[in-house]
């Protein structure tokens, strides 16, 4: 038996830096939108450059690991130099690999990260046999035998396979923590409420939650009638629909802001941890994994987890690479007892 183990995605990450990409911002009346732009026909320096796994059925399980829980995987690679390089990065971690999917007919997954100067990134990616997994490949077993199923974003046709995962969870009594992506949320809210009503824990970034219940959150009410409430009303509401059963913890990330949390009583609120940023990808994988098992780790404190996450999340935007800067509970304890002052709220 496993602590837990999780599904998602699998690819090779190749990081590119260039000092002469810009930042255009575009304004409508509605909304401001920003690009990653390069000159057009130029041939571009590359200021800086590294390669690494990412995806976040590997950044996960990378993370569960190394915060000391028994950790196996389920993801989908080929059978080429790609899948060489994820598996060698899994030599020294102590994660179960018996579950993963190879099929040599298939490429595995591949992005091209451009990072700007700001630490933001651009992804240009291939998803490959990441699109593809189907029940047949899945050791349901495994997944009987887990106690928490950490399911992250499944692309593609893989997404087909969320139905049977969650209800095959349910019936075994393994808890589920769901990090909802685009393309099951592209869904629906009546698909996604039934994906949800399984799942102990729910985590999304504020533009997902947005998507998903289809609740934009209005600039000028926060500037003018609710501009002393600590969590925006429109994002309340978000929450609200989100969480359809009791026993639910919902948690909306949003960037530079920190992250927010709900458990039908009351909401958490809880800043950015401060760190320097070089790369931001990797963070909402360690940040999402990081609450769940902190969770236990803190006898079930919220807030607590909330602030364990943001330490860890702070790690990985710090380094280059989306598992390079993933700490272990006494790191992340030993830097929360640096900074007593960080801490966060509770509102009704």
């Amino acid at each position: 038996m496993c602590d837990v183990i999780t599904i998602g995605s699998a690819t090779m990450d190749v990081f590119v830096e260039s000092d002469d990409a810009n930042i255009v911002s575009v304004c409508t009346k509605n909304k401001k939108s920003s690009f990653m732009s390069y000159p057009y026909g130029a041939k571009i320096e590359i200021t800086d450059f590294a390669s690494n796994v990412g995806g976040g059925g590997v950044n996960t399980a990378m993370n569960f690991a190394n915060l000391g829980l028994k950790t196996s995987a389920i993801f989908k690679i080929g059978n080429d130099i790609y899948s060489d390089g994820i598996l060698e990065s899994f030599k020294d971690k102590n994660v179960d690999l018996s579950n993963i999917i190879q099929n040599p007919e298939e490429t595995t997954g591949f992005s091209i990260i451009l990072v700007s100067f700001q630490g933001d990134r651009t992804v240009l990616a291939h998803r490959g046999a990441n699109a593809h997994i189907k029940k047949s490949d899945i050791n349901f077993n495994a997944i009987k035998n887990a106690k928490l199923l950490y399911i992250a974003p499944l692309n593609g046709e893989s997404n087909k396979v969320l139905d049977d995962l969650v209800q095959f969870a349910k019936e075994n009594g393994v808890f589920v923590c769901f990090n909802a992506g685009t393309s099951s949320i592209k869904r629906g809210y009546n698909y996604l409420k039934s994906i949800l009503s399984t799942a102990q824990i729910v985590v999304m970034n504020k533009e997902e939650a947005s998507l998903a219940t289809q609740i934009q959150e209005r600039p000028d009410t926060r500037d003018q009638k609710y501009s002393c409430e600590k969590i925006h009303p429109d994002v309340k509401e978000m929450f609200k629909k989100l969480k359809v059963s009791d026993y639910q913890v919902i948690v909306i990330t949003d960037g530079g802001n920190g992250a927010y949390a709900y458990d039908g009583k009351q909401y958490y609120i809880c800043p950015l941890f401060d760190a320097p940023v070089v790369s931001t990808l990797g963070a909402g994988d360690a940040f999402a994994s990081t609450f769940c098992a902190a969770l236990k780790r803190t006898n079930r404190d919220i807030g607590k987890s909330l602030m364990y996450a943001s330490v860890n999340s702070a790690g990985v935007v710090s380094k280059f690479g989306a598992t390079q800067g993933l700490l272990t509970f006494e790191e992340i304890e030993k830097a929360l007892s640096e900074h007593p002052e960080y801490t966060y709220e509770t509102v009704e």
